[in-house]
């Protein structure tokens, strides 16, 4: 069997540091491994007019950001597919098909599912399109016989139901779809940063977030308005690393090699940590210290990201070359899923006996 890589993201606007250590940076990392012999990357827009149907043009804008990101972080359209949803029709026919397999009462036990309807207040009124937001990634999975998803912790319910649908489906009409393997972040800090005002979830509209292509003064100010912890009102009261979103950041960002360039002090985090648990060790300079490191992760990738900008018809013509292969893989998966629920009716001379 083929190692097959099927990943994406929405767009609904630029990309943040979140994205980069939750999914972007593996991402990169498995495509220059050499051991996957497909990679998929998909730009959901389709998803995302789930709860933006009034406003595509919002979408529409989003789409070329969120390339621009992808190019600059170091996906590289030669190894891996880079492809618009929308523009793979075959995906809205197998999420039609999956769509009775799944009970209503199963999608609304879906954590994920539960989170982002309370994020968007749509208890009153939620679209179908939105609610049937997991059946469609269960398509979007399994068109491209994905074996690897790598995605951040939050994404693990919706991996979970694709593979109850795959299941679902080859047992009711034989074995037809590939079984789905999750791949989180290998450091545990990558599961899920905060935003930079403590809050648990990174988020454009609560404007918490650093943004992959924030200029380095844009970055700076934000790092240095970042939540700490609340009791560490002076120099040298012990503070608090667990939680602490700097510490979270360092934990996600730093390298060893990083303290011999910009903090020589200390020869680690772990000394830079217990130092400032014991106390005598101010915010202020390790909020220095973090953005060194913030400028030294993300000062080439904004520099590539400006490269990109200059060649917008390049990047046009990126995603319409990977977005005809991808619709050439789905409607292969496609036929076999039309020939297993034996609705392949003009297919054969025989094709209705």
């Amino acid at each position: 069997m083929k190692k097959v890589i099927l990943t994406g993201d929405r767009p609904t606007g630029r990309l943040h540091v979140g994205h980069y250590v939750g999914s972007l940076s593996e991402r990169v990392r498995l495509q220059n491994s050499g051991d996957y012999d497909e990679i998929f990357i998909m730009i959901a827009d389709a998803q995302a007019l789930t709860d933006n149907a009034e406003h595509p043009e919002k979408v529409r804008q989003n789409i070329i950001q969120v390339a621009l990101d992808y190019l600059a972080c170091g996906i590289d359209p030669e190894k891996s597919t880079i492809f618009i949803q929308s523009m793979v029709p075959e995906l809205t026919e197998l999420t039609f098909y999956y769509m009775n397999l799944v009970t209503v009462a199963r999608v609304q036990r879906n954590p994920t599912v539960k989170s982002e309807i309370k994020m968007r207040n749509f208890e009153a009124s939620i679209p179908v399109g939105f609610f049937c937001y997991p059946i469609s990634q269960a398509a979007d999975i399994t068109a491209f016989r994905a074996t690897t998803v790598p995605v951040g912790e939050d994404q693990m319910p919706m991996i979970e139901q694709c593979k109850e649908i795959v299941h679902k489906f080859n047992s009711v009409y034989g074995e037809t779809l590939t079984d789905p393997q999750i791949v989180l972040p290998s450091n545990k800090a990558c599961l899920r940063l905060p935003g930079i005002d403590g809050k648990a979830k990174m988020s454009k509209s609560l404007g918490n977030c650093i943004y992959l292509s924030d200029e380095a003064d844009v970055v700076k100010k934000k790092v240095m308005s970042m939540f700490t912890d609340p009791n560490h009102l002076r120099v040298q009261d012990p503070g608090k690393v667990e939680g602490n979103p700097v510490f979270i950041y360092l934990d996600a960002f730093c390298k060893d090699e990083y303290f011999a360039e910009f903090l020589p002090d200390y020869q680690n985090l772990d000394e830079l940590k217990e130092h400032y648990q014991r106390g005598g060790l101010g915010d202020v300079k390790v909020k220095k210290f973090l953005n060194k490191v913030l400028e030294a992760e993300l000062g080439p990738i904004r520099e590539r990201r400006k490269m990109w900008e200059q060649r917008i018809p390049d990047v046009y013509d990126i995603l319409q070359a990977g977005s005809e292969v991808a619709e050439k893989k789905a409607a292969e998966t496609l036929n076999d899923v039309r020939e297993a629920m034996k609705i392949n009716y003009f297919d054969g001379d025989f094709a209705l006996n």
